[in-house]
């Protein structure tokens, strides 16, 4: 068999396939006519097609076919990255943040996950590879209006879609603080400087206080002064919370950095119950003489009542070969400071591991091993502070998700990139951290629509096989007709067409 062009009189091309039976050349299949050299050519490809089907050859006219594919290629209008619209921005909606309809507040929290630069890094992003134009000025001025009138509608958007995630409501909430530091040296009335948990106590800083519900779904969050004590941030934010969404009763769970006598109190008198991690090393020589005379093995808790609140104790051999390592590390690291001469006697102080140091002497610094035998005695020992009526599994089950609220701060450290933050201005710094609030909690979506759907991918490795996820536009020759067609490659990213269901 073998394809014919036989032009007509009427100046059309006819294509059909020959093919010889009996001696005799008889027409085997027709393919239409065309009558231009490009329509011709199509209508042969398509004819050399059947042909090596029907045969089981392979060859085709490859002059043709890269003349054809040239020609396509010359009529390509654009190669934009969708992966993350399809994947992303899908979740965004879901989560209801397209009620915001400014399109540059989708592409900041989008592009947040994706290309976590400077905001202007972010625009040079979107226009090499969504066509998408801004200038500064376009981004300042937004941020400027996310300050203003949008900022409390992304934190109630959050919420909702949370709270539809918990058909029984949200009973228990966790707090944490952590700290933002700057790229600047001079402090003003909220870039100060104070205790840094990054290290970088030379730098002004904020305190960045966040509220989550159980699984880490990012709830509520405010900004304070650098210099503020982290224990000062905790009333306001969950009673704004609780006053926000009109809430009768909330369970308040934080570790023991929130644990002062003035939060107590005032949980106490606004009736919240709470479960705080405990300073057991501090309580009284009573209740500690108590606490090491339980003898708990591994896994086990007792209850030490405590006025109207109660102390858990729990024992955990995980935990005490930590504080063993730790304890360890400590040493080595004072051993060979002492060794070196570079601690003095103002390093005796109760700041971690300088509490084993003592004077020996006029000017010898030697580790007191007394200390460190009783600091042995707490091993593995951890306790809770509380005045709810949850049963004591329950008290200790709700604590152990205070861990959600670690990872989002790290997952806004590390893969949000929150800090170092460049902005000056208060409101530009506020709307910075919205963005990445309302980034984090596409985030989270994105984790638990991956756990939802029984997939081993994580949130991190989705966003990277999107970004290489690109849908091609082109014009037609002949009939102009515009075309679109996504470009999915890899078995990656068949993998994501399939969770996502967006198609090609």
């Amino acid at each position: 068999m073998y394809v014919r062009v036989l032009k007509h009189k009427n100046g059309r091309s006819y294509i059909q396939v020959i093919e010889k039976r009996g001696g005799k050349y008889v027409v085997r299949k027709s393919f239409g006519s065309g009558n231009t050299p490009e329509a011709v050519q199509k209508l042969k490809l398509t004819a050399d097609r059947w042909v090596a089907n029907q045969t089981g050859l392979q060859e085709f006219d490859f002059v043709g076919e890269r003349e054809l594919f040239n020609k396509l290629l010359d009529n390509i209008s654009s190669l934009k990255l969708v992966g993350i619209e399809f994947t992303l921005g899908r979740l965004f909606d879901e989560i209801g943040f397209n009620n915001i309809e400014d399109e540059l507040f989708r592409h900041l929290v989008l592009y947040r996950l994706v290309y976590p630069k400077s905001k202007l890094k972010t625009t040079e992003y979107l226009y090499r590879y969504e066509g998408k134009q801004y200038s500064e000025d376009e981004i300042y001025r937004y941020m400027d209006k996310l300050h203003n009138k949008q900022k409390d509608r992304v934190q109630q958007i959050s919420y909702a879609h949370t709270l539809s995630l918990f058909p029984k409501g949200i009973q228990v909430v966790f707090y944490d603080v952590t700290t933002v530091y700057f790229e600047i040296d001079q402090e003003d009335e909220l870039r100060k400087t104070g205790f840094s948990k990054e290290g970088k106590h030379e730098n002004p800083q904020i305190v960045l206080g966040l509220l989550v519900s159980r699984d880490g779904y990012p709830l509520a969050y405010d900004i304070f002064e650098g210099n503020k004590f982290e224990g000062h941030t905790m009333m306001p934010v969950i009673d704004g919370f609780k006053q926000k969404y009109n809430l009768e009763q909330l369970i308040i769970v934080a570790d023991s950095g929130l644990l002062s006598r003035s939060n107590i109190e005032q949980l106490q008198e606004q009736n919240y119950e709470f479960i705080l991690g405990a300073r057991i090393k501090n309580e009284s020589t009573s209740i500690k003489d108590k606490i090491l005379t339980l003898q708990l093995k591994n896994g086990e808790s007792a209850v030490i009542n405590k006025g109207d609140l109660r102390l858990i104790i729990t024992y955990s051999d995980k935990r005490a070969e930590k504080d063993q390592y730790n304890r360890k590390k400590g040493i080595n690291r004072l051993s060979k400071q002492i060794r070196s001469g570079r601690l003095t006697k103002d390093h005796i102080n109760k700041r971690g591991y300088n509490k084993f140091l003592r004077m020996e002497g006029q000017i010898n610094l030697v580790l007191d091993q007394h200390q460190i035998a009783q600091d042995k005695k707490w091993d593995g020992l951890k306790g809770y502070l509380t005045n709810s009526k949850l049963n004591k599994d329950q008290l200790i089950e709700n604590y152990q998700h205070l861990w959600q609220i670690e990872k989002a701060f790290r997952v806004a450290k590390t893969e949000l990139k929150l800090r170092p933050v460049f902005h000056r201005r208060q409101r530009r710094i506020e709307a910075h951290i919205c963005l990445n609030f309302a980034a984090y909690k596409v985030y989270k979506e994105l984790e638990r629509f991956l756990k939802e759907n029984k997939s081993s991918l994580s949130p991190q490795k989705v966003i990277e096989i999107a970004q290489n996820i690109h849908q091609i536009e082109l014009t037609t020759p002949t009939t102009k007709d515009v075309l679109k067609k996504t470009i999915i490659l890899s078995e990656e990213q068949k993998d994501i067409e399939r969770l996502f269901q967006f198609g090609c």
